[in-house]
């Protein structure tokens, strides 16, 4: 759940083909309301002749972000990031030394050129004090596990409390068992972001306190197979399915204590699997939604706008044109028919917006208008977006049997804490939870951090990987409540 350039809650997606050899470092710069954000993308072809690459945002000290795939073909050279609901597509000069081209999201476009380099910015020291360092006063194991049909295998850590060697146990101690589920974007098992690790963190904290902790990696990350890319939302719900499935074998799982933590669209799937699990005894929702997608959507669109600055006219324009195509987007199968209605949308909405707005947007004309219109369903129309915008977790929320902790930061601009919050409150009231709280934390934005000025390009210049106040919260509800 992001948008606005760069701002990452999520691991970058970029995708690709073979042809040209464009290997090597490429860096440029990204011209953001008169500052200047340098961009670097890392490119290697590997044995098989196949092209991987990396990117770096060292201003907003995010790098080494993997991409699954680069598009070369010809002089054309694209890098697709449907997460951010954008691209940069260029074409690579004669010299083979420069790609020039435009970086699209959200409602415009910024030209972007990319030459190559062998004195790209050196990383700076990244300081991330939370971050867990071995020796761990506690047992941490690499494991691996298969979902149901074998499809997937999945790698995987889990922690869990040391015995006394100085007590001889009847039999072996077991514990109350959590799994964290990543937010929306292909993510490690940590929920790697901007060098954050904050799924580490939780487990660390949690592990300390008495509990069993298994966080594992994104389809197509790490050490766990399976295609990112064609997967969706119910895809990711079986994959925990298959988590729940493999807690229920180890020794040391409680299976009377089964439960799950979700951040941001693992917040989302959480409620998905306890409304259909019995052996999920608590959620733990960490920005979570709580109101039907599109709805959050337009509040995220509008938020994240106005953080960057955007006047109140254009905020109110760009997130107004947002959720009608959203919505068409949701209702319009054939996409020859979405793309001439979306476009239909589009002019006239022109129709109703300042001039001095147009001309910011850069969408003062047909030729520009059917530009955006394209490039914005490229964006939301992938199988992962429109099964997304479809969802409306009440549906789930109000089935739930099992006790449910619902968090969210005051500060954050993608998923809004008053609305969300209240919808998942409202929905609650309507389930046979036996026990469920909704808290709001002062200060916090979206990855749960203490935020200064509160934007989603600030995740990476903060130290705090997640805030200590909301771990507190957290592992004083599971004493509560669990242990």
């Amino acid at each position: 759940m992001k948008q606005i350039i760069i701002s990452l809650t999520v691991v970058l997606i970029c995708c690709s083909t073979n042809a040209q050899n464009i290997s090597g470092t490429w860096q440029g710069n990204l011209n953001i309301q008169a500052n200047e954000i340098p961009v670097i993308f890392h490119i290697v072809k590997d044995s098989a002749g196949k092209l991987t690459a990396s990117f770096d945002s060292p201003v907003q000290k995010a790098y080494n972000l993997p991409c699954s795939e680069v598009i070369a073909k010809g002089d054309s050279v694209i890098f697709m990031m449907p997460i951010l609901k954008g691209k940069f597509a260029g074409l690579l000069s004669e010299d083979k030394n420069q790609i020039t081209g435009s970086w699209y999201q959200g409602a415009g476009s910024l030209p972007l050129t990319l030459n190559k380099t062998s004195n790209a910015i050196i990383l700076k020291e990244i300081k991330r004090p939370q971050t867990p360092r071995p020796p761990y006063p506690y047992n941490s194991e690499e494991v691996e596990y298969f979902n149901a049909d074998k499809s997937i295998r999945f790698g995987a850590t889990i922690t869990y409390p040391k015995t006394d060697s100085t007590i001889r146990y009847i039999k072996v101690p077991v514990y109350p068992a959590v799994i964290l589920i990543t937010g929306s974007g292909q993510q490690d098992r940590d929920e790697t972001i901007f060098d954050h690790k904050s799924f580490a963190v939780i487990a660390d904290y949690l592990t300390k306190k008495g509990f069993a902790v298994l966080r594992v990696d994104d389809r197509g990350t790490g050490k766990t197979s399976g295609s990112f890319s064609a997967s969706t939302t119910a895809d990711f719900v079986k994959d925990v399915q298959a988590g729940i499935d493999f807690l229920k074998t180890r020794p040391e799982t409680d299976k009377q204590k089964i439960g799950l933590i979700g951040h941001s669209e693992g917040g989302m799937i959480a409620p998905v699997v306890a409304s259909s699990r019995n052996e999920i005894k608590y959620i733990v929702l960490l920005a979570g939604p709580g109101i039907p997608i599109v709805d959050l959507m337009t509040e995220q669109v509008e938020a994240v706008s106005a953080s960057s600055g955007d006047s109140p006219a254009k905020v109110k324009a760009i997130s107004s044109l947002f959720r009608q195509i959203a919505i068409e987007v949701n209702k319009t199968k054939d996409s020859a028919t979405l793309h001439k209605n979306a476009l239909m949308i589009v002019d006239t909405w022109a129709k109703s917006i300042d001039t001095a707005v147009l001309s910011a947007l850069g969408l003062t004309d047909r030729i520009s208008r059917e530009k955006y219109t394209t490039t914005q369903l490229a964006a939301v129309t992938s199988s992962w977006y429109k099964y997304f915008l479809a969802f409306n977790p009440q549906l789930y929320l109000q089935k739930l049997t099992c006790k449910v902790l619902a968090l969210n930061g005051e500060k954050d601009i993608q998923v809004i804490a008053r609305s969300n919050l209240a919808g998942i409150k409202k929905s609650l009231q309507k389930s046979k939870s036996p026990q469920y709280d909704v808290m709001e934390i002062p200060g916090l934005n979206h990855l749960f951090q203490t935020c200064i000025k509160c934007t989603a390009d600030e995740y990476g210049e903060l130290e705090e990987s997640f805030s200590p106040k909301a771990l507190e919260i957290m592992g004083n509800w599971l004493n509560k409540n669990v242990k």
